[in-house]
């Protein structure tokens, strides 16, 4: 007998999927942020992240798969918020820019000092997901495509460093911990 090596062969003999190994990204160090149009608490209030990254010195974009998902309100995202490194931070997720707005405010309270460093931003179609090569076939779990979970420090507009977990959805390689200690 054969061992099945792909997981649609193993999809159709088992009939579940899981989500899947990552594969060669494209977005890497030394590349361009890509442009993309994001929106900010509605739907009126879009903005080009690649813009905002070229007039700062370094910030941090952290992409996750789903606002409101265990991992991401329990682990990934608090981790940054906790570490509050005082470097702009930009939250992006495949959800809509009221779901991120109401994520962003059950995660930061008003008066925290971290508040100010942290944007919570919309990428409702996936733009700039598969601009930057970051989207997973999720639509069995999500209902859609979906960003794998990822950060990346950005320095004056140009990816400097890429940390993008390999199995899309696990929280190790993008740990707030891990990249603030890669990048201290």
């Amino acid at each position: 007998m054969f061992a099945l090596r792909t997981s649609a062969a193993r999809t159709a003999i088992s009939g579940t999927r899981a989500f899947s190994r990552a594969s060669v990204l494209r977005i890497k160090a030394g590349d361009a942020f890509p442009e993309a149009t994001l929106m900010e608490d509605s739907p009126g209030n879009k903005l080009s992240l690649a813009k905002l990254l070229k007039e700062q010195e370094r910030a941090i974009v952290v992409g996750v798969p789903a606002a409101f998902s265990p991992a991401c309100s329990s682990t990934h995202v608090p981790g940054y918020v906790a570490a509050n490194s005082g470097l702009p931070t930009y939250i992006v997720s495949v959800n809509d820019p009221f779901v991120m707005k109401a994520w962003k405010d059950s995660l930061i309270h008003p008066t925290s000092s971290a508040g100010s460093s942290f944007r919570f931003l919309a990428d409702p179609a996936g733009e700039l997901t598969r601009a930057l090569d970051m989207e997973f076939d999720s639509a069995h779990i999500f209902g859609n495509n979906r960003a794998k979970r990822f950060a990346l420090v950005v320095e004056k507009g140009t990816v400097k460093h890429v940390f993008a977990e390999p199995d899309n959805t696990g929280v190790d390689i993008s740990a707030a911990e891990k990249v603030l200690k890669a990048i201290a």
